[in-house]
């Protein structure tokens, strides 16, 4: 039969908006007799069987719709799409507070003998819904429950609301700008509009004024701040941990923020240094440009710290553009999975209305000897109301069915790439080719986690090792030796200079220290403001003293850079996983990959010690398997650190 019409990703339902409310319902149908059914059975591994089910029947819906409310092209889809994740929220809080469902798995845990039989994956996996339940406040009275769910109620609906505030564009009257600045601002009216920080701009006053005025506190976003903080801290209280800090950190490499302040002022000793030579490069060269102005002020660095790159290592992003075509950075990596893990990318076409947008690419992930493992539709291309971060989405998890198949992984890349055109490929700069080697990082650990059960499928792990193979594929995508099997110039077939790429890589070590001491302090802040409450005094004059502490360049009066701070929505009191991640991708390609990225006894190490699992192993017993050894919060620091130092094998390349 050729010619049939499919929905979104094959779902059936989907070749019409109006579908997601029938795949809902069919979901929420399977999910009473699911619940039925695990309320009747005696407790036994089949309780966790059943649950993993009842959460793959909600996820299958929930993730594609979560994908499809910000990315489908038409609003009838995108809306129907908030109204399932809606819905479906709202069954996920109720099942967390069905008091039956948790007994159900309550008996399986409390009995030793039976809990104690359970192999370590499944064991691990009813923890993890355990611990769901606990945290939604199941083991305490009626009316505390009920407390519980209003608080995640308003928790998320604070969190909206600042997540838009974080976005909103400041306001000022326009005669209150300089005249020959107001150019670079949107005019309304009387007014003039600032929607960002404008790093880039070679004005130190355009940057001085966008930072003053995008950055001026407004009196509903602090509240709402506040409210949020607040609410989370009462949230955890009730459930029974100390702070909103240490509820959001069981289960993760960290483990508590003891831990994680531990980590941050290790890190921040051992930064200083340097980051304050960084400070004075970056202070001289201000004084360079601009003598009659030279103190260091916030705004400065991102931009001066450009000019050092561009003039000490005469870099022009345009000139690599040109390697970097799409086709070729997409055969590089198709090649570096092969070499590591036997895999091989292979492109498919989809059917009529599988997917949203007609220059998504379908891609059939296939092992030489396993055979298919998953499929990755990547929506990379620009285009009109598109998000503009580039982030990878689940679609379905893989997961072992009753009937002994399994359940292959779906999910979605996506990225901001410019369109080809009749005389051009699609070609990137250096910064697009190395998030399209991350993106991919977190495809691999979705296509490879074969997991038993979906609530642990691929990236549904900590957050604090979620990142860690995404950002390990950075080190893959700045060594010359990968580099060089795929950059070609588009027109001449030309491999890319050897040098090009040295100076490429050593450029992103300068100031880098500065850069990761401003990760410290976001991470720190993130902390505090999640921490102990009351909060000692208010989240402006937090921000002040621990940006004294950890970055060391002045506050600046009147401006409050936390209410645009948008990762506290989603990593409140995890913000730290970002540097831990980065610490652990050093001491796996250091350990296993340095030597030879393409060796394939340490690709298939890696896939069996850490892509294998999922989050359906305790992190750090991942880490630990990999490398051997139960890294220090010693170890964390100084991986990261050494990281800074300059490569002295590439000058010596670059000397000849």
């Amino acid at each position: 039969m050729t010619g049939v019409t499919m929905g979104l990703f094959g779902v059936p339902e989907l070749s019409a908006p109006e579908g997601f409310r029938v795949a809902q319902e069919k979901a929420l149908r399977k999910t009473e007799q699911l619940v039925g059914r695990v309320c009747s059975v005696p407790p036994g591994p089949q309780t966790v069987l059943i649950f993993d089910e009842l959460s793959d029947s909600l996820c299958r819906v929930a993730d594609l719709a979560d994908f499809v409310k910000i990315a489908h092209p038409e609003a009838a889809f995108r809306e129907a799409a908030e109204e399932a994740c809606r819905s479906i929220g709202a069954m996920v809080e109720t099942l967390n507070t069905n008091v039956e469902l948790y007994q159900s798995l309550q008996k399986l845990l409390a009995d030793k003998k039976l809990a104690d039989s359970l192999d370590p994956e499944t064991r691990r996996v009813a923890e993890l819904f355990m611990f769901d339940f606990e945290i939604s406040g199941i083991h305490l009275d009626g009316e505390k429950r009920k407390r519980a769910v209003d608080l995640n109620i308003k928790i998320l609906d604070l969190s909206s609301a600042f997540l838009m505030g974080t976005h909103f564009p400041s306001k000022i009257e326009k005669h209150l700008l300089p005249e020959h600045i107001r150019h670079h601002f949107e005019l309304a009216g009387d007014h003039v509009l600032v929607d960002g920080l404008r790093t880039e701009v070679p004005d130190d006053l355009v940057r001085e004024a966008a930072y003053k005025i995008f950055l001026y506190p407004n009196a509903g976003q602090l509240k709402c701040l506040e409210e949020l903080l607040s609410s989370r801290d009462l949230l955890a209280k009730l459930v029974g941990y100390a702070t909103y800090s240490h509820r959001a950190l069981q289960g993760t490499m960290a483990e508590s923020p003891e831990t994680v302040m531990q980590f941050l002022e290790k890190l921040s000793d051992k930064l200083s240094e340097r980051t304050m030579k960084d400070f004075e490069m970056i202070r001289g060269m201000k004084m360079k440009l601009n003598p009659q102005n030279s103190e260091l002020m916030p705004w400065d660095p991102p931009y001066y710290s450009g000019v050092i790159r561009a003039e000490r290592y005469n870099l022009e992003p345009s000139s690599y553009c040109p390697y970097f075509s799409l086709g070729a950075c997409m055969e590089g990596l198709s090649t570096l999975f092969n070499r590591l893990l036997g895999i091989s990318l292979c492109v498919e076409q989809p059917a009529e209305g599988e997917v949203w947008c007609e220059d998504v690419r379908k891609l059939a992930v296939v092992h030489e000897s396993e055979g298919l493992l998953g499929y990755i539709y990547c929506d990379f291309f620009q285009r009109a109301d598109k998000p503009h971060q580039d982030c990878h989405f689940t679609i379905r998890g893989g997961r072992l069915k009753e009937d002994g198949a399994y359940q292959l992984p779906v999910v979605v890349l996506m990225l901001n790439l410019p369109h080809s055109s009749k005389t051009l490929p699609t070609l990137l700069t250096p910064g697009m080719m190395e998030n399209l080697f991350h993106e991919m990082g977190h495809a691999m650990h979705s296509m490879l986690g074969r997991t038993r059960y979906q609530h642990v499928t691929g990236t549904r792990c900590p957050t604090d090792f979620a990142e860690v193979p995404s950002i390990l594929m950075e080190y893959f995508a700045n060594d010359y030796r990968v580099v060089h099997q795929f950059a070609r110039h588009y027109q001449t077939g030309q491999s890319l200079p050897r040098n090009m790429v040295s100076r490429l890589c050593e450029s992103k070590k300068v100031c880098a220290a500065a850069d990761m001491q401003l990760q410290v302090f976001y991470a720190a802040l993130d902390q505090i403001y999640h921490g102990k409450h009351p909060l000692r005094s208010s989240t402006t004059d937090i921000l002040r003293d621990t940006q004294e502490k950890f970055y060391g360049l002045p506050y600046v009066p009147n401006t409050a850079w936390q209410l645009r701070f948008s990762h506290l929505v989603s990593y409140g009191a995890k913000y730290y996983s970002y540097l831990v991640s980065r610490a652990v991708a050093s001491m796996v390609w250091r350990e296993c990959f340095l030597r030879d990225p393409f060796n394939r006894a340490a690709g298939e190490r890696y896939r069996r010690e850490m892509l294998a699992h999922g989050g359906g192993k305790e992190p750090l017993l991942m880490v630990q398997g990999m490398l051997q050894k139960c890294p220090s919060i010693d170890d964390f620091v100084n991986a990261l650190v050494s990281d800074l130092d300059m490569d002295s094998e590439t000058f010596l390349v670059d000397s000849k």
